[in-house]
């Protein structure tokens, strides 16, 4: 506080109406939502260029003969469980469990680790029978749509052992609840994305 002749105290940073427990609101949630946005602008122009293209085979083999119903129903199924395991961490996070927080982070990782191991199977063994994306039109949309979405779950994985390592080294802080926040809209939304990806590229065409 300063106290001079001619302007008489003056409170500044230090003086009583500053609020030592005063916080910014951080911007994250809300630069994260309209990045969460501009995916769904591009998920949703790749689902129309498959809904274009998708029926032109080029005198190529169509779904019924490449996509193969038990593979994608494992596919799903680990990453809708992973999607489970991640609510789970986030439950433990709030209840300040830091070793029950990384051990279903770490699950998580291992059913989505799963889901991408699944996909590059599917992805080599249809480029090893001559179903490359060069192949059609409609696999050409149909890598592109899926391996993008693969390409999503990949980084989101890789911020997930980053996130554990922070964990580990600074624990429950505010800063890493954000990020788990964040993180576990992101693991979420991708979750809508494949549920997006199954009924319309794999469900729909077997049927």
């Amino acid at each position: 506080m300063l106290d001079t002749p001619i302007t008489g105290p003056i409170e500044g940073p230090e003086g009583p109406d500053h609020h030592q427990d005063h916080h910014h609101v951080s911007p994250t949630p809300i630069g994260f939502w309209i990045y969460l946005m501009s995916d769904c602008i591009i998920f949703g122009t790749l689902f129309a260029t498959y809904a274009v293209l998708g029926g032109n085979y080029a005198g190529g083999p169509g779904p019924k003969d490449l996509f193969e119903p038990g593979l994608v129903a494992w596919e799903t199924a680990l990453l809708l469980i992973s999607s489970i395991t991640f609510g789970v961490a986030m439950l433990n996070a709030t209840a300040h469990k830091l070793g029950s927080t990384i051990m279903w982070l770490i699950i998580t990782v291992l059913f989505g680790a799963g889901f991408l191991a699944i996909e590059l199977y599917e992805f080599h063994h249809l480029i090893h029978i001559g179903a490359g994306p060069d192949r059609s039109a409609f696999l050409s949309a149909f890598f592109l749509l899926v391996g993008t979405h693969g390409l999503h779950v990949t980084f989101g994985s890789i911020w997930l052992i980053t996130l554990v390592f922070q964990l580990r080294k600074h624990g429950l802080i505010e800063a890493n609840m954000r990020r788990l926040s964040t993180l576990s809209m992101f693991w979420h939304f991708l979750d809508l994305i494949w549920i997006g990806v199954f009924s319309f590229v794999y469900l729909v065409r077997l049927v």
